[in-house]
């Protein structure tokens, strides 16, 4: 038996795991690299629970403008006390089950039209403040 090397069929193989590995690791990496970047606040972790911190910013505004315009935000109100808030409301929950809980008890907000959750309003306040 004489060893002339790998054979076809093997090295196609090895090279099809190599490509599908490649492949992979772009899959994770690429939308890292390209993904949106934030700036770092000490707020990351109520701002990671929305989807999309742009729309958020946008409902926020109008919020952050008249602070006392709303009944679930003090005039006075500052990111730390609206923080607090949504740490407490959220406990160890995600954001569909406190907005469901929101629903399900009546507390809903008119920002710009729009009827939202008050933990929803709470963090578009939250994302425009830190915008």
């Amino acid at each position: 038996m004489s060893d002339k090397g790998f054979s076809r069929r093997s090295v196609t193989i090895g090279g099809g795991i190599a490509a599908a590995f490649g492949i992979a690791a772009l899959g994770i990496t690429v939308p890292r690299l390209f993904g949106r970047h934030y700036r770092k606040t000490p707020y990351d972790d109520l701002l990671t629970l929305l989807v999309d911190r742009e729309a958020a910013v946008k409902v926020g505004q109008p919020v952050a403008a008249q602070p006392g315009s709303l009944d679930i935000v003090p005039p006075k109100a500052d990111a730390k006390d609206v923080a607090r808030t949504l740490r407490s409301r959220m406990e160890r929950r995600t954001l569909l089950e406190v907005t469901n809980s929101d629903l399900a008890q009546g507390r809903l907000t008119e920002v710009n039209g729009w009827v939202l959750p008050e933990t929803l309003v709470l963090l578009c306040l939250l994302a425009a403040w830190e915008s």
